[in-house]
């Protein structure tokens, strides 16, 4: 069972079920369950064909109710968790722990995937499972946690060849994990308890948020200098001693994983009394972003003669919302493409489109926003009149890069 076929869990029970599983794909989400049951894939990265694959072979189904995954060997807790308040929401994750551990059964796994802050599968996880099942982690099932990597759009490393971190509360446990993700992916890296697991999550996420301020802080003076900061990144990532190239964005995306990355000044607060000040830093650089892709599109159109109130814009892609409902606000007529809007609150205001020839046309300015590869940017560069990227996807005499 792979409890919420978000993101996360849909591509995961795509490969499980690629390696033999039967699996269950459990949601929440009535009208997702509905969807992924129609054959509509409504996850980036999981295509129609996978999903008719999983269905002909007889062995995935998505429900809503975790009756129908009664008898589990392995759950999966895909389930999000996200800040509010300053402080880590873990309604969902405890909410979705709570219906599966009725039928939790002896032998069992359970298995948290996602990036929380370190403890969370012990102090939080293990007792509400224990507590409903009256079953004892480590001595009647399996538990541990694995960190979820993964980067949409990328080609190259996908689920199956990306090594997996993997923990366990004790030293069956850990066996237990190992042996399920070693039938799905090509590397596992054992380390020595769900802590070390959850923060390695927590340390990969850091880096991309920290590195994604140094790039979107640097990309704001380059604009002042006359500099093209797209092609110092590009110049940049030729190092052999880099593995992560950073290049500038609009901001964090929703959902996002770097959005977790503010479990660790919370948990360092929380634990040593004091903040974490390098990731605190970028969480600023970062979350200030979208107003500064509005300030450039505005002095974009400014110099075609042109306002944002009253402009037609077309963004391709609609995280981060701040810059769609900044621009509503500003009185501009806003369309936006997005594959994935079913998951993202659409601002009001704003208008759903394909960003067909004729739409790209109509626009006064098509804002590349989103970091998806599902948009034609050939056409993009083509049909728009004039273009502003955020994400580096387009060049011409009628482009103006972030």
């Amino acid at each position: 069972m792979v409890v919420g076929q978000d993101r996360a869990g849909l591509p995961l029970a795509m490969r499980a079920v690629e390696a033999g599983f039967r699996v269950v794909g459990l949601d929440e989400d009535v009208w997702r369950v509905k969807r992924l049951n129609a054959g509509e894939p409504c996850v980036e990265g999981v295509g129609a064909g996978a999903l008719a694959a999983a269905h002909a072979s007889g062995r995935y189904t998505a429900s809503a109710d975790p009756g129908d995954a009664s008898g589990f060997d392995v759950c999966v807790l895909t389930s999000p968790t996200r800040m509010r308040n300053g402080a880590p929401d873990l309604g969902p994750l405890g909410s979705a722990a709570g219906r599966v551990a009725p039928f939790l059964r002896p032998g069992a796994t359970v298995i948290l995937e996602g990036t929380v802050y370190p403890g969370t599968t012990e102090e939080f996880v293990r007792p509400l499972l224990e507590h409903a099942s009256g079953l004892c982690a480590g001595d009647d099932f399996h538990l541990g946690h694995s960190p979820h990597r993964a980067e949409p759009g990328n080609p190259r490393w996908r689920l199956g060849n990306t090594p997996k971190v993997v923990s366990g509360v004790d030293a069956a446990s850990l066996r237990a994990v190992t042996d399920f993700y070693g039938r799905l992916v090509r590397e596992t890296v054992p380390v020595s308890s769900p802590r070390v697991s959850e923060l390695c999550a927590l340390l990969e996420t850091a880096r991309a948020h920290v590195g994604a301020a140094l790039a979107n802080e640097l990309s704001i003076f380059a604009a002042h200098l006359g500099v093209d900061v797209w092609e110092a990144a590009e110049a940049a990532a030729t190092t052999p001693f880099r593995d992560v190239p950073m290049t500038p964005g609009p901001g964090l995306e929703e959902p996002c994983l770097p959005l977790d990355v503010a479990y660790l000044p919370w948990g360092i607060r929380r634990g040593v009394g004091r903040g974490f000040r390098l990731v605190e830093a970028a969480n600023d650089v970062n979350a200030h972003m979208p107003a500064h892709v509005v300030d450039r599109l505005g002095l974009a159109l400014n110099r075609r003669c042109r306002s944002i109130r009253g402009s037609r814009i077309l963004l391709l892609g609609l995280s981060p919302v701040e810059v769609a409902k900044t621009l509503c606000r500003l009185g501009a007529r806003v369309r936006a493409a997005d594959p994935q809007a079913e998951d993202l609150v659409v601002p009001a205001g704003v208008e759903l489109v394909e960003p067909d020839a004729a739409e790209l046309a109509r626009a006064d300015v098509v804002v590349v926003l989103g970091g998806q590869d599902c948009f034609d940017y050939d056409l993009v560069q083509r049909a728009g009149r004039f273009v502003f990227d955020t994400r580096g996807r387009c060049r011409g005499p009628n482009v103006e890069r972030l």
